[in-house]
């Protein structure tokens, strides 16, 4: 179902304007804008990245070790899922691993800025795109799964944006999100990619139940690449030195491949069923209680 956000009512069909009060919002770049005032950017995240990005995730270690965990949480526990929404896609990157190993599933993807809609579109051009805040999401019950990977961490209120994943899936849906985890490792990069926090594995649980859902699985991830990250950092802070804004994604290749294999392991003890309990960054798999 979809969500009129000026009146509240609920309405089905393909287009956007809404049966009761006649609102329909407008296009800008050619995507449905719902939050038109952030649609240029400077809600969490610089949309001047985006190009950089674009060009960097299909060969950093990272993005690649990512994809293929999430699309085996989405396939271990909601495989029979037909539909999936992503909150912050960014370039579209998560979205075209989800579409390549689940290729019958309805797929759409929102982002608050619209310069990154535009490389997302290309990537997975069968995908629906649009303009939002995730703070106010213009669907009710209507995806089998949200997913939110690496978004909510910057955002203020992310209770909120857990609270308007939980509605967008129908009852028994699946919320799948990944965050940097430990705060300890706060560090410039953080500052320069606008993260609001860095979670603990508490704090996460805590507020997705507090949201109504239910925890499923969680697990932390890069945890062997842990020790390098905060020697990294720790180097860093000695010197004094200015972080990059994307300075860690640009890896040399000859170090890319091992990085991506030890992250390839990390996956296999999760698809095990192990969940690690210290890393880099958290996954967590929610459900929606029926």
């Amino acid at each position: 179902m979809r969500l009129c956000l000026r009146c509240g009512t609920g309405f089905s069909g393909d287009g956007w304007r809404c049966p009761q009060c006649g609102y329909s919002p407008p296009l800008i770049d050619g995507f449905a804008a719902f939050a038109p005032d952030i649609a240029g950017g400077g809600a969490g995240f610089n949309p001047a990245h985006f190009a950089e990005f674009a060009r960097l995730e299909a060969d950093n270690f990272w993005f690649r070790a990512r994809n293929r965990l999430i699309t085996w949480a989405v396939g271990r526990h909601f495989g029979r899922a037909k539909s999936l929404l992503e909150v912050g896609c960014g370039t579209g990157y998560v979205l075209s691993g989800i579409a390549a190993a689940f290729p019958g599933m309805r797929l759409a993807g929102s982002e608050a800025a619209t310069a990154g809609l535009a490389f997302a579109a290309a990537r997975v051009p069968h995908a629906a795109f649009l303009q939002m805040d995730a703070r106010r999401i213009p669907f009710r019950e209507e995806f089998d799964v949200a997913g939110a990977f690496d978004v909510i961490e910057h955002i203020e209120d992310d209770r909120a944006v857990l609270g308007e994943l939980r509605g967008a899936v129908a009852p028994g849906g699946g919320v799948v999100l990944t965050v940097p985890q430990h705060p300890f490792l706060w560090s410039g990069h953080d500052v320069s990619q606008r993260h609001v926090r860095r979670y603990t594995a508490r704090e996460l649980r805590d507020k997705a139940v507090a949201a109504g859902l239910e925890v499923i699985r969680m697990t932390s991830f890069v945890t062997l690449l842990m020790p390098l990250m905060l020697l990294s950092r720790l180097m860093r802070r000695r010197a004094r030195e200015d972080y990059e804004s994307l300075a860690e994604l640009k890896v040399p290749a000859w170090l890319n491949l091992p990085l991506e294999r030890a992250l390839d392991l990390e996956r296999a003890l999760i698809r095990a069923g192990l969940s690690l309990p210290a890393g880099g960054s958290l996954l967590l798999v929610a459900r929606r209680p029926r």
